[in-house]
Order: C-alpha cells, then sequence, then structure tokens
C-alpha cells in the first residue's frame, strides 16, 4: 500500500472530503489528489503535516510499519535528541547504505543512535 492509499484511507475513515482535509493541511486540493492517487509523494514538511494531522506515525505513512500508532518512547528520544551528532564529516565522506540504498541523513544519525543506545545497554 503506498503513501497515497494511506492518506486517502485515513481521510476516508474520518469521513473528511479532500476539500476539507487540504485546508487542514494548507495545501491545494489538487495536491491532495495527485497524492492519493500516487502521482506525486509529499515533502517532508507536508508528510509531518499528514502524520499529526491523523495523528499517525511518518513510519506508517511511507509503509515501514503497518502499526500507525507507535512512536518512540519519551525517554528514548530525550536521549537520541541530546546525543551529540559530531559525525557529520562521517556522514559527508561514506555513504552508508543498507540493502544497496544510501541512507538519507537522518536515517545515518537514527542509525549511529541505535549502536550508540546498545553499547550502553551492554
Amino acid at each position: 500500500m503506498g503513501i497515497g492509499n494511506r492518506i486517502s484511507k485515513l481521510r476516508d475513515d474520518r469521513g473528511w472530503t479532500q476539500e476539507q482535509t487540504a485546508g487542514l493541511l494548507g495545501i491545494s486540493r489538487a495536491a491532495l489528489s495527485h497524492y492519493e492517487k500516487n502521482r506525486r509523494e509529499p515533502d517532508t514538511e507536508t508528510l509531518s503535516k499528514f502524520a499529526d494531522l491523523f495523528k499517525v506515525t511518518v513510519d506508517f505513512l511511507v509503509g515501514r510499519t503497518n502499526a500507525p500508532h507507535v512512536t518512540v518512547e519519551s525517554p528514548v528520544r530525550e536521549f537520541v535528541d541530546q546525543l551529540e551528532l559530531s559525525e557529520e564529516d562521517l556522514l559527508n565522506r561514506f555513504a552508508l547504505t543498507i540493502d544497496g540504498l544510501k541512507l538519507s541523513p537522518e536515517e545515518a544519525r537514527r542509525f549511529i543512535a541505535f549502536v550508540r543506545a546498545e553499547r550502553n545497554m551492554k
């Protein structure tokens, strides 16, 4: 199920029209229609707006999980927020990949945070 299909279902589940939903998001109805039909994908900011509006995670919207409400627990989020990410040179000089796909800067930071958290548990 693509991003658009999930957005459309979430909107339909609430009984909202495209016009209402677009107004709540501050986008045009045409843009919402393109998203719902998987003709275009929302940018990060718009994706976050969808997640906030529907009270689901971005991971759910992009299909990384089928659990719409699973979020990082507060202590873990606080820990990650306090990490000093001085690896900018590492991130800029090397392409970190998983399954042949380059990690985005945000994914790389989360990966580093995960490794640090795991090391602290030992």
